[in-house]
């Protein structure tokens, strides 16, 4: 693992409920846990092919918790609004945890556009935005 996502990872993991999000599946048969580590691996790799000054840490935090929404939204109760509400979800429950800088908030709330209206702002935010669609659609299609 690339070490910068592990040691970002070791730090939710000791002061916040990062780990619930195993007991959850996101995408085929992978966890909530696992989709946000790929998107943070490759959020990195995006980062880098990219010609330009990235905030690393940022951008790692918020993939981590860009769907730190805490729910199962397969169990049935009222969730088929899920990919348009999830991202405040995400955020309310990250605010209650740790201490956010706007960017990771950004990522956070908004890496679901275009599904929800407004476009991110920051260029790690669209870089998750990004990453997210790639590993769903592998995650979903190739790793069930």
């Amino acid at each position: 693992m690339t070490y910068i996502i592990q040691k970002k990872l070791r730090y939710l993991e000791n002061y916040g409920r990062i780990n619930e999000t195993k007991n959850f599946i996101q995408h085929g048969s992978i966890s909530v846990y696992t989709h946000c580590v790929n998107v943070a691996y490759m959020s990195v790799k995006i980062a880098k092919w990219l010609p330009i000054l990235v905030n690393m840490d940022a951008l790692v935090i918020g993939a981590l918790l860009h769907d730190y929404f805490l729910y199962d939204w397969h169990d049935g109760k009222g969730r088929h609004l899920h990919g348009f509400t999830h991202p405040a979800c995400a955020y309310k429950n990250a605010e209650m945890d740790y201490t956010l800088s706007p960017c990771v908030k950004n990522i956070i709330v908004r890496h679901m556009f275009p599904l929800t209206p407004v476009p991110p702002t920051c260029i790690e935010a669209w870089i998750v935005c990004i990453a997210d669609k790639i590993c769903a659609i592998e995650e979903t299609l190739f790793r069930r």
